[in-house]
């Protein structure tokens, strides 16, 4: 007689739905019959230029080192992160993207009994790392789609001890000045660890976004979630940080597991931090592509929400799962949010010039019928 392992299991565990991620080109691909050469992703929010070239020459030097664990404290890419941003090297935490970031927070303070705020269209990994270590989240509806900080403010209670804000935030592209993370922060009890999710801060230029780390050395309680994935273009290879005072650097590196990035990430995106003419790039394509989608969407009629990310939610005003499937039939993959509670929306990476227009192309042939 078989066991039931599910039952088993601890009771936050028990009742999680695994992340789904947005859909590879090589599964579209076996179900469709597709040539994945013909495929267009728009889906997963990833960098349309391919890896920087000082990035890939860095991962070569490393392959002949396969053999060898990778350095466990991540002293080089820790030095030059440090340096970067500021810091110094004990307030720096890597992790195996910025979601294992999200992920040693959820271990290291959250259990049965507390809670983690956090708003309504968040990430959805911030409610799966709270509940898998059985504690409360507590979901604050949105404002405008956006982050609601009074609300936010509102929910913490005696058992609150993390609450997590994105800037700009995913799948919404929504984000908060300066003034309003520093109302907000200013009025955060100290015991509470405020995660500040910055994985497309990058994008960001001028002032309308505040830099996490202008803030860290007033707000000991503040945590900065950063990511290779986006704008420095290394998704494949997961490798994220955090910036935090050293206590809260201290716990984290008390949870996290050992040797969590690769060598070939750390090698990488030591050349990536480098590579300051890839950065413009991206930043560029990500500016002019996004122009070119509001366009088209303007076009056809449309409305979205503005967007600080490199992505854009796109309004339908109607169930949007059967347009995603036949955008999926022309071999584009965009990625549907209904699980966010967005049903009338899908979200469209920002892509090269190129796969905007055949985006934008198979949408007005769907719309023809």
């Amino acid at each position: 007689m078989s066991c039931d392992f599910l039952a088993l299991a601890v009771p936050g565990v028990q009742k999680l739905s695994p992340y789904v991620p947005g859909k590879p080109v090589d599964e579209l691909a076996r179900e469709l019959n597709l040539d994945p050469a013909g495929i267009v992703k728009l889906a997963s929010n990833e960098n349309p230029l391919g890896p920087s070239p000082k990035a890939l020459e860095a991962i070569r030097a490393e392959l002949a080192e396969l053999t060898r664990y990778p350095d466990g404290n991540g002293f080089e890419l820790k030095t030059k992160l440090a340096a970067r941003c500021g810091v110094s090297p004990a307030q720096v935490t890597l992790g195996n993207g910025s979601n294992d970031i999200l992920d040693l927070v959820a271990r290291a303070w959250l259990a049965p009994g507390l809670n983690a705020v956090f708003s309504q269209y968040a990430f959805a990994v911030y409610p799966i790392a709270t509940q898998a270590v059985g504690a409360q989240g507590k979901v604050v509806p949105a404002k405008a789609h956006g982050h609601d900080l009074e609300a936010m403010l509102a929910a913490i209670d005696a058992n609150t001890r993390v609450v997590f804000v994105a800037n700009p935030n995913n799948p919404t592209g929504t984000w908060f000045g300066p003034d309003a993370l520093e109302s907000f922060l200013a009025r955060v009890p100290q015991s509470v660890l405020v995660v500040l999710d910055e994985a497309y801060i990058e994008y960001a230029e001028g002032d309308e976004l505040p830099d996490g780390l202008d803030y860290l050395t007033r707000y000991p309680n503040l945590l900065v979630s950063r990511t290779f994935s986006k704008a420095y273009g290394l998704a494949s290879l997961r490798v994220g940080y955090s910036l935090s005072s050293p206590q809260v650097a201290d716990v984290l590196n008390r949870v996290r597991a050992p040797f969590n990035v690769n060598s070939l990430a750390l090698s990488a995106a030591c050349a990536a931090l480098d590579d300051t003419d890839y950065l413009a790039a991206s930043r560029r394509t990500n500016d002019a592509g996004m122009a070119q989608l509001e366009a088209g969407f303007r076009r056809l009629g449309l409305s979205w929400i503005p967007s600080k990310g490199n992505f854009i939610a796109v309004d339908f005003g109607r169930d949007a799962a059967p347009i995603n499937q036949a955008l999926l039939q022309a071999g584009v993959i965009v990625r549907p949010v209904a699980g966010y509670g967005m049903p009338t929306f899908l979200r469209v990476s920002i892509g090269t010039e190129q796969e905007n227009a055949r985006f934008l192309e198979a949408l007005e042939q769907i719309f023809r019928g």
